[in-house]
């Protein structure tokens, strides 16, 4: 019989963080799509719940990259979030964030946006901790690129 309680759950993969979402009335504009600032906040969402797990400590978005819109989301489609970490540094982590579209009534998932961002982790005092470094098994595009330098505008 095992000694940790029956209630622990197994461990998530700590590098990838999925979330679903459905685009209601109140999310869109005149166009009924998406609000674009809408679609930022929920990417920094994602990334920011990521990088938590990865060094579950308090973290803050310190730099968001680039983010490509590369098609509208209509309301009435599901979304799914995806956001992974793809790079470690002394104390930050980027999290690279996708979303992809589904409508409700097909089988179809496309990509519609992506973007980039930096989070850093903070200790008690609010000073930059270190977090764990990505390793190739982390990933699960199986490599690790760890120990480098993030993005330009990051402080780690």
């Amino acid at each position: 019989m095992s000694d940790a309680p029956a209630s622990s759950p197994s461990p998530p993969i700590a590098a990838e963080t999925r979330m679903v979402r459905a685009v209601f009335p109140g999310d869109t504009n005149h166009y009924h799509t998406l609000f674009g600032g809408s679609a930022m906040a929920w990417m920094d969402q994602a990334a920011f719940i990521c990088a938590t797990r990865w060094c579950r400590t308090k973290v803050v978005t310190v730099h968001t990259g680039e983010i490509d819109f590369q098609q509208p989301v209509p309301e009435g489609t599901i979304v799914e979030l995806v956001a992974r970490v793809v790079q470690t540094g002394t104390s930050s982590m980027q999290v690279r964030t996708e979303m992809f579209i589904e409508p409700m009534d097909q089988y179809e998932r496309i990509l519609a946006c992506t973007g980039t961002f930096t989070l850093v982790a903070l200790g008690a005092d609010d000073a930059p901790a270190q977090v764990p470094a990505l390793r190739a098994s982390d990933s699960p595009e199986g490599h690790a690129v760890a120990d480098e330098p993030p993005t330009t505008g990051a402080r780690r």
